[in-house]
C-alpha cells in the first residue's frame, strides 16, 4: 500500500484537446499489472473536449459543479455533482463545463497493454456545445436556472459582536508564500482563480481551487497560505467590530 498526500501538482490541458481551459491532477498511474489510470480535471465554464474515444472506454464521476456530456448521435445531457457517467470502449463522445461554471470530474479508465491510448478528433464547435449533434436532434439539457448551494456552514465564537464586513479582493503572485500570520477578527475566503495550499498550524494542509472556500479564525495561526505557479486571487471577508480595522500579525515563530 502507498498512500500520496494532497496537495499534488496540476498541469494544464493541451489546447491540442480541449476548447477553452482545464487543469488536470494525476491521482493514479498504471503500475505494475494495474492499468488503472485516475485524473481529476477541473474545466473552465463553457470549457470542453474534442470528439474523442478510448480503446478501453472511461468512467466519469462528478465531484463539483455541473457539466454535459454528448455521445455521437445522441443528445447532450446535463451531469452534476455525484453523477457519474460510463463510456463505452471505442464510443465516440465529448466532456466539458457548462456555460455558466466550472466542472470537476474524476477521469477513469483502464489502458490496454498494447499502449493504445486516447484518440481525438475534431473540436465540438459552439453549435454543437450549444445545440446537440448528433441524428436524433437532441436539444442541449440546461442546467437549472436557479441554484442554493451551502458551501460552508461555519459556526463562530460566542459572543461575537460584528457591526460590519469587510470584503477584499486579493491576489497573490505565482509562487509566492504569504508566512505564518495571524488575523485579528475572522476571515472568511472564496477562491477566484489559481490555486493556493492553505494550512491551519498543526491541521492538514489543503489545495484550494476556484470555487473553494475556507475560514480563518481569529486569533488562531496560518501556518500556509501559498500560491502554487498559477498565482491566486480570492475574496477575503473580514468580520469586524464598529472601530475594529482589519490587523494581520506575522510573527516571527
Amino acid at each position: 500500500m502507498r498512500i500520496s498526500r494532497a496537495p499534488r501538482d496540476s498541469v494544464s490541458v493541451s489546447s491540442e484537446l480541449i476548447t477553452g481551459g482545464a487543469r488536470v491532477e494525476e491521482l493514479a498511474a498504471p503500475e505494475g499489472p494495474s492499468r488503472t489510470q485516475v485524473d481529476s480535471v477541473r474545466f473552465a465554464p463553457g470549457a470542453r473536449t474534442r470528439w474523442h474515444r478510448h480503446p478501453a472506454g472511461q468512467v466519469l464521476v462528478v465531484t463539483d459543479g455541473t457539466g454535459l456530456v454528448q455521445r455521437r448521435g445522441g443528445k447532450v445531457e446535463a451531469i452534476r455533482t455525484g453523477d457519474t457517467v460510463r463510456i463505452e470502449a471505442g464510443e465516440w463522445h465529448w466532456h466539458g463545463a457548462a456555460p455558466g461554471g466550472a466542472m470537476t470530474h474524476l477521469a477513469i479508465e483502464e489502458l490496454p497493454e498494447d499502449g493504445r491510448t486516447a484518440e481525438f478528433a475534431e473540436a465540438v464547435t459552439d453549435a454543437e456545445y450549444k445545440a446537440g449533434h448528433g441524428g436524433d436532434g437532441g436539444e442541449q439539457a440546461e442546467p437549472p436556472p436557479l441554484s442554493r448551494v451551502i458551501v460552508m456552514d461555519q459556526r463562530l465564537p460566542e459572543p461575537l459582536a460584528t457591526q460590519r464586513v469587510e470584503i477584499r479582493q486579493i491576489t497573490i503572485a505565482p509562487g509566492y508564500a504569504a508566512g505564518l500570520h495571524i488575523h485579528n477578527g475572522p476571515v472568511f475566503g472564496s477562491i477566484e482563480t489559481g490555486s493556493a495550499v492553505y494550512q491551519i498550524e498543526g491541521e492538514p494542509e489543503t489545495l484550494l481551487k476556484p470555487g473553494d472556500v475556507f475560514y480563518e479564525p481569529e486569533g488562531v495561526r496560518i501556518a500556509r497560505f501559498d500560491a502554487q505557479e498559477d498565482g491566486v486571487t480570492f475574496l477575503g471577508y473580514f468580520l469586524l467590530a464598529d472601530g475594529l480595522n482589519a490587523d494581520l500579525v506575522f510573527p516571527e515563530a
